[in-house]
């Protein structure tokens, strides 16, 4: 009898005689059906008499009314079987004496080692095992059987997994089988823990029968089915087929999934999981494969081996492969193996898919080609293609992973498969690729000259359909491309990359020698694909309509960028400069990956030849023109909504494109001059045209959808267009994009819609009458998005002007502000030329200048050359400096880049000039000397004039106003508690539009000193006015950077830059009193002392009238300068005094003053204000300087005695 049925597993001759349990049986027993149990033969009743006789006679759990009756059936069916007597009298043993005395035999058994000495259930033996079976009555059977079997189950768990045959006569002999099996079957229902059903499942496994026993021990049990199963493979052996322990475990499970078949496929899943056992899982699946019914689609065969192989499992895969390589390494492929069954039913599945023609009278009719367009070869049908893929896959596992020899039969079966020819449609794409991949990876599949000739013939049809099956079949990722991409691998000898190819296409990682594709290589290189075929080809393949990431696979854009790496095009002078345009074009989200290093690759071809020989052997750059095309109707301001002809994917990558050129382009001015090479830079009026904010924008909002093209243009951004990254921009674009706008854009009405450009304009022009019409379009304004406000920026500039004049409100100035700070984030440069050009000083009889963009950015100044009412106008100042530091950034842009461009032209003409071959570096160094001194000089040229903004105006004066009084006024608004009148004064001083745009500059030098300290100095050591230190110490928070190089500035020869460093200490020393301070402090008293010594009498006068406030500043930050800055003074009235001395004598004795208020300052300290006005109240015009500035050191030393003594 052969194990299930039909089916392929090991056939037993010990059980080729017996009735086994029928799964109707054994379904009937588990379910207990009592009706289908009565339809049984008395053959199949009689094994399964003891479960029922059971159940007849014990008392049941369920007390119902239906088992009640059941059971009735049962004995009823019962009574007409002599055998039940036996079962009977076996269930009327004393089964507790019984267990107890197995148990005493268990415990004899292990002091004595196992050994066969005297039995407790058994004793006085006068015949063999069989005749005392025999002559017994039930109580001994039970003794007979349960000492067997105990003996059994030891020598099994001390055999240390050694398997062995044990000779049993009670379970041998064919008479007593069925008696045999009632004894086991009772013991172990009755003796549940002395004999778990495990272990004498394992035991029975080294008895001959032992598989019948199990099934009818189990089927009296049926509930133990899993767990029996389970054990049973969980003990089992890795590889079942390598041991007669491994075939015998087998064989009894496949007769126990025989028995109940609907649990086979359970089982199996036990196998995989538990790794053991793996010709048990291919008899399973064998068996339901066979059982299935027949249809066209995937066996679960071909599903059960895929999934081992090809599955995540690294365990399982491993574990399934040694099986397959062990099978073939037995010699023993007969039908007896469970690896040439399935090995039989893979190639019986293959063949009944093939087409009917065989391949070597293909071969021979494809030679003759009596008719061009008549086919001779068999195409796959259309309901085979996808399980022929699957087949392909599956034989790819076995031969790449689990090392499968295939047979000369098999590898030509295989290979009649792989080149018949499948309809076009996805599945017949994805088999064409299977199939050339498969070809690729197991070269050794074709082994003949006919073999070869039919692979060609295959390939060259792969290459004449390959564009009807992409236009018929729907798929953008046709085998076309792959044809294309491996021979560009194969031309460039990357085998490498082929192999990769072709583990992706096959969705497995499987070991190819590239020695192996050397024959491809021929092939491909010499018969089918030339370089010149695959180059002038591949401009030919259309472009991939809305090329994203999520069209996968192996696409036209992967060939186009191999073979421009390869640099294919310009050796065989085939322009891809149109195809690469079409595919950018024919882009959407989210971005494929390869698009970036297309790009990439193509610049480097445009820019830098293929070889030093031949200069010109580039490719062309994409026009202006079609880079406008691009984009149309994002440039203009007459739609409000943008085109949309081309995708935002489209305009960011070509935007890309142009910034990664350019930079390119300067990159390698260097290696171009010597190769005597100049290509084409884009023009200035095209960079001008494209909205590269908006774009830029834009693409912040789909960061996740692009990839890395975001960052990648941030990157290009900051090295080239640096004005367009300014910091508080990014701020204020969180501020225009975030939650708040998103609310203000909900209040948005009809009314704010409608208001168009030329209403605008009519509003702007009634300012003077009337403020209400346009601060109402303003404010409605201020809902729409920065895009919708495009088409007002014109107006809204070009009416700046009107704003300056008196009477304008402040609302309106700050609303036409916080607009144009929208704009500046979607299109800051065109606006900044329309501001700049819009607020031009008005002069009669005079032409206003219109500047460009270019004109600024080598001039950013010419911003600071506005109306003078601007510059008491903060709204409009604002915007003012906030272009001023753009254009500042634009212009060191603007000269490296020209630097670079220059650079080689005029290194040639030096050299020229020179004749000198070692200066070739002096020229360079000098250029990037001047450059730096020109940024410089522009930096400070713009603080400067931004400091004299800061200035009061003389009508300002006129009022009273100055920067000192207004800093003053601040102290005392904080500190003084004077009446409401010095209160109001000082808030009217703080409110004006001078205060405000004092603050404003502030700002703008303090980001302007951050980002080069340079600059700081630079501009204090040309000085400036020194009523503007308060202000600049007080405002700019940077000013500290100061304290570095005051030391060197004190060092200077001119007096006027050694007394504005002096005055400059001074109030930095109130501003930041830190160490370092009070040790630049000391060096100024130093220097000033030093001075004193050196200086004639009318610099004297020059040098120490000013700075000597300066020194009360001093004692106020740091009181331990009193004692030296006293000395000081009392020293420069001494030498002042001694001069005066040998002139006249007819003057107060001031020396002797000083020296008293030295002494006793307390007694000095209340007379400041009678004492030291009342000198100084004098007719100062008539005394000489050294009088003068004796009177101002005593009046010093009285504010610093003052001072010291009221603590402040």
């Amino acid at each position: 009898m052969k194990v299930l049925g039909a089916g392929p597993t090991v056939t037993m001759t010990e059980c080729t005689s017996l009735q086994f349990v029928s799964p109707f049986a054994f379904e009937a027993m588990q379910k207990v059906d009592v009706v289908r149990l009565a339809s049984l033969s008395d053959p199949e009743l009689r094994l399964l008499l003891p479960c029922l006789v059971r159940m007849a006679l014990c008392a049941p759990a369920d007390q119902s009314q239906s088992w009640a009756q059941d059971k009735k059936l049962i004995l009823r069916l019962l009574s007409g079987v002599e055998a039940v007597n036996s079962i009977v009298a076996l269930l009327s043993v004393d089964f507790h004496a019984l267990e107890q005395d197995a148990s005493k035999e268990q415990q004899l058994r292990h002091k004595l080692g196992g050994g066969a000495g005297e039995s407790i259930l058994v004793s006085q033996l006068q015949h063999g095992l069989t005749l005392e079976f025999e002559h017994s009555d039930s109580p001994r059977r039970l003794r007979l059987v349960l000492s067997e079997l105990l003996a059994i189950m030891n020598k099994v768990s001390d055999c240390s997994g050694e398997f062995f045959i044990k000779s049993s006569e009670l379970f041998e002999s064919p008479v007593y089988l069925e008696e045999a099996a009632d004894v086991l079957c009772i013991l172990q229902a009755e003796l549940p823990s002395l004999l778990p059903i495990v272990d004498v499942a394992e035991a029975l496994l080294h008895v001959r029968n032992g598989a019948w026993f199990l099934c009818l021990l189990v089927a009296n049990v049926p509930d133990s089915f899993n767990e029996v199963c389970r054990g049973l493979i969980k003990n089992g052996e890795r590889q079942d087929e390598e041991s007669l322990g491994g075939r015998r475990r087998t064989d009894a499970l496949c007769f126990l999934c025989k028995m109940n078949p609907s649990q086979a496929l359970k089982v199996r899943g036990m196998v995989v999981e538990e790794c053991h056992l793996p010709g048990l899982g291919v008899a399973l699946t064998l068996d339901h494969t066979k059982n299935e019914v027949s249809e066209d689609g995937v066996t679960d065969l071909v599903c059960f081996v895929s999934g081992l192989l090809l599955g995540t499992n690294a365990k399982v895969r491993t574990w399934f492969g040694t099986f397959i390589r062990n099978g073939q390494q037995r010699k023993r492929e007969t039908s007896s193996s469970v690896l040439w069954q399935m090995r039989r039913q893979l190639l019986l599945e293959l063949t009944g898919i093939l087409p009917t023609v065989r391949s070597t009278r293909i071969a021979d009719e494809a030679d003759a080609e009596t008719e061009p367009h008549v086919s001779v070869y068999s195409g796959l049908k259309e309901e085979h293609v996808v399980k022929a893929s699957a087949l392909l896959r599956l034989y790819c596992a076995l031969m790449g992973i689990a090392g499968l020899k295939p047979t000369e039969e098999e590898a030509e079966q295989l290979l009649q498969l792989m080149t018949s020819r499948p309809p076009a449609t996805p599945a017949g794409v994805r088999f064409v690729s299977l199939s050339f991949c498969m070809l690729l990876a197991f070269s050794t599949l074709v082994s003949t000259p006919e073999q070869e000739q039919l692979m060609v013939v295959w390939l060259s049809w792969m290459i004449k359909e390959e564009a009807y099956f992409e236009s018929t079949s729907g798929v953008s990722a046709s085998f076309g491309e792959m044809l294309l991409l491996v021979a560009m691998y194969f031309h460039s000898n990357q085998l490498s990359a082929i192999i990769d190819l072709v583990c992706s296409t096959l969705g497995m990682k499987i070991v190819i020698k590239p020695s192996s594709l050397s024959r491809m290589k021929n092939i491909f290189t010499q018969e089918i694909f030339t370089e010149q075929v695959v180059t002038a080809h591949a401009v030919r393949v259309p472009v991939t309509s809305n090329l994203s990431a999520n069209i996968t696979g192996f696409l036209p854009i992967h060939c186009i960028y191999q073979l421009l790496r390869s640099r294919s095009f310009t050796k065989h002078k085939v322009s891809i400069k149109d195809w690469i345009y079409r595919q950018l074009c024919e882009t959407s989200t989210p971005l494929h990956p390869q698009l970036l290093p297309l790009i990439d690759v193509y610049i480097n071809s445009v820019l830098t030849p293929a070889s030093k020989s031949n200069p010109e052997a580039t490719n062309q750059p994409v026009t202006e023109q079609e880079i406008l095309d691009i984009f149309q109707g994002v440039t203009g301001s007459d739609n409000t909504r943008l085109s949309q002809r081309f995708s935002i994917t489209a305009q960011l990558l070509v935007l890309y494109y142009i910034l990664s050129y350019e930079e390119a382009l300067l990159a390698n001015t260097k290696t171009l001059a010597a190769m005597q090479r100049k290509p084409k830079s884009y023009s200035a009026s095209l960079m001008d045209q494209i909205p590269i904010k908006f774009l830029i924008r834009q693409a912040q909002g789909l960061q996740q959808e692009l990839g890395g093209l975001h960052s990648a243009l941030l990157r290009l951004l900051a090295t080239n267009y640096p004005h367009l990254c300014i910091v508080d921009d990014w701020i204020c674009e969180e501020e225009i994009t975030g939650t708040g706008a998103l609310l203000r854009r909900m209040l948005l009405t009809n009314n704010a819609k409608n208001h168009s450009p030329e209403q605008l304009q009519e509003a702007f022009s009634a300012v003077p009458v009337s403020h209400t019409q346009v601060m109402q379009i303003l404010e409605h304004l201020t809902l729409l998005s920065a895009s919708e406000l495009i088409p007002y920026a014109e107006v809204l500039t070009s009416s700046m002007n009107q704003l300056l004049n008196a009477g304008v409100p402040r609302r309106i100035l700050q609303t036409v502000n916080k607009l144009w700070m929208v704009l500046n984030t979607v299109m800051p440069r065109r606006l900044w030329v329309m501001t700049v050009n819009a607020l031009q000083p008005s002069i009669k009889f005079v032409r206003q200048q219109k500047y460009t963009q270019n004109d600024l950015m080598i001039d950013p100044l010419i911003v600071l050359r506005c109306d003078h009412r601007v510059h008491r106008c903060p709204p409009l100042m604002d915007i003012t400096l906030h272009m001023l530091n753009g254009y500042l950034l634009a212009s060191k842009a603007y000269l490296s880049a020209h630097l670079k461009e220059t650079a080689e032209q005029d290194r040639s003409s030096q050299n020229n000039t020179l004749g000198l071959v070692g200066q070739t570096d002096g020229p360079e160094v000098t250029r990037e000397e001047l450059k730096n001194a020109l940024l410089a000089a522009q930096d400070s040229a713009a603080v400067q004039i931004l400091l004299e903004i800061c200035l009061p105006t003389e009508e300002e004066k006129a009022k009273g106003v100055n920067p000192d009084s207004l800093l003053r006024n601040v102290q005392s608004v904080i500190t003084t508690s004077t009446p409401n009148k010095g209160m109001e004064e000082g808030e009217d001083n703080l409110l004006c539009n001078l205060r405000e745009v004092q603050c404003l500059i502030c700002c703008l030098l303090h980001q302007m000193y951050i980002a080069d300290p340079n600059i700081a100095k630079l501009v204090h050591f040309q000085g400036y006015p020194c009523e503007l230190l308060p202000l600049t110490v007080a405002g700019i928070p940077s000013m500290h950077i100061c304290l570095d190089f005051i030391p060197e500035l004190i060092a200077q020869p001119e007096l006027e830059k050694q007394i504005f460093a002096i005055q400059l200490l001074s109030h930095l020393c109130i501003q930041y009193a830190l160490p370092k301070s009070l040790s630049v402090a000391r060096l100024a008293v130093n220097v000033m002392g030093t001075l004193l010594t050196v200086l004639t009498q009318a610099k004297r006068y020059a040098f120490f009238m000013p700075t000597l406030p300066s020194l009360v500043s001093f004692c106020r930050a740091f009181p331990p300068l009193y004692e030296d800055i006293m000395s000081l003074l009392i020293q420069i009235g001494q030498v002042c005094a001694s001069d005066v001395a040998t002139q006249t004598r007819d003057i107060d004795p001031i020396i002797t003053r000083l020296q008293q208020i030295k002494e006793k300052p307390s007694v000095w300290s209340g007379i400041c204000k009678v004492s030291s006005y009342k000198n100084g109240s004098r007719d100062t015009g008539s005394m000489d300087p050294d009088v003068q500035l004796c009177h101002c050191i005593e009046s010093t030393i009285i504010e610093i005695i003052n001072m010291s003594v009221s603590g402040i």
